[in-house]
């Protein structure tokens, strides 16, 4: 499953014409140990989270929430992003049904028509932005812009606000 994402990725960066490079490491999935193996700072990895939103009884919603590695998605500014009645992380099975890949190796991109993705704009700040290639063992470091050429991400802001430090 992830070995034909993975390369469909590369096919769609490089028809694109975008400005990505690979990065090669020991498999790893959790985002501040994979960003120390490529060598940045954690607040420029797209971790990527799938939140199920109901909106109403009858309608369930999928989204492709990506944010900075360093920062813990908001799950009611999703739900009133999408003016939804309850969000909460889908299950991991169905998760990486709709990602393509197991956890750990989700695409900040969406290649399911059911699946919208919403990028905070804290993640766009570098002028890249890193993720796992849907492998544990490969990143990417794409131009952040070229990410949003590509991706035509919702860009909403979806993150808690860090909480100040007491001294």
């Amino acid at each position: 499953m992830s070995g034909e994402l993975y390369e469909r990725l590369i096919k769609d960066l490089d028809a694109a014409g975008a400005r990505y490079r690979l990065i090669e490491h020991a498999p790893e999935g959790r985002t501040e140990l994979v960003s120390a193996l490529r060598g940045h700072d954690v607040a420029h990895a797209a971790k990527c989270l799938i939140v199920m939103v109901k909106i109403g009884k009858k309608v369930t919603r999928h989204v492709l929430a990506v944010v900075p590695g360093d920062a813990r998605l908001d799950l009611q500014a999703v739900k009133a992003l999408l003016q939804g009645t309850y969000a909460s992380f889908a299950g991991r099975e169905r998760a990486e049904e709709l990602a393509g890949s197991v956890s750990g190796t989700m695409l900040p991109f969406s290649y399911h028509p059911g699946l919208e993705v919403i990028t905070d704009p804290a993640l766009l700040r570098g002028a890249e932005l890193f993720f796992n290639a849907a492998r544990l063992d490969r990143s990417i470091a794409l131009a952040t812009h070229d990410y949003l050429r590509i991706a035509s991400p919702r860009v909403a802001p979806i993150t808690s606000p860090t909480p100040t430090a007491i001294h």
